[in-house]
């Protein structure tokens, strides 16, 4: 019992075996170019965001391999729904942000969430959220490379969607 309670004061009084600070970050994180240091390698943001104006006019036929090429492939099935009428004073655009997780081979992972609406006119809010809901069933699982999905599968992504009606 006594030889724990030494070791435990020889460890509280022994000088700590840290480095002196240099200035960098304490946690080592990014190189932003002032300070040296290796820091960790860029990674993706935590959300994948993307504004894509719909309907889209020409469907992609490849797979997409870049997050640029992924939004057009979700939208590629939205159409504006039966009714959607002008948009309300003051705004050109209805506006629809989606949020939305895929697995490797493109598929939901649950449900999608609509996190943002603008522009619609009265009482058509509910027809704007179940046509792009129903638009995103019939395009998943999205068609993408093994590539993209290993980057993407999990994250995030925020898809934003702008109509604008005809005059």
């Amino acid at each position: 019992m006594w030889g724990r309670q030494a070791a435990f004061v020889v460890l509280a009084l022994a000088p700590a075996a840290a480095g002196a600070y240099d200035g960098g970050h304490f946690y080592g994180g990014y190189d932003y170019g002032y300070g040296g240091g290796p820091g960790y390698p860029l990674s993706l943001p935590q959300t994948l965001r993307g504004t894509v104006a719909v309907p889209v006019t020409q469907a992609p036929t490849t797979p997409a391999d870049t997050l640029a090429e992924l939004y057009p492939v979700l939208a590629a099935c939205w159409h504006p729904p039966t009714g959607l009428g002008r948009p309300r004073a003051g705004s050109d655009d209805v506006e629809i942000t989606v949020r939305l997780s895929l697995r490797r081979d493109g598929s939901l992972i649950g449900t999608p969430r609509i996190t943002y609406t603008a522009g619609f006119a009265q009482g058509q809010r509910r027809s704007l959220v179940n046509a792009t809901l129903d638009a995103l069933a019939d395009c998943t699982p999205a068609r993408i490379t093994p590539g993209l999905g290993r980057a993407i599968a999990g994250r995030p992504v925020a898809l934003r969607l702008v109509y604008r009606p005809p005059a």
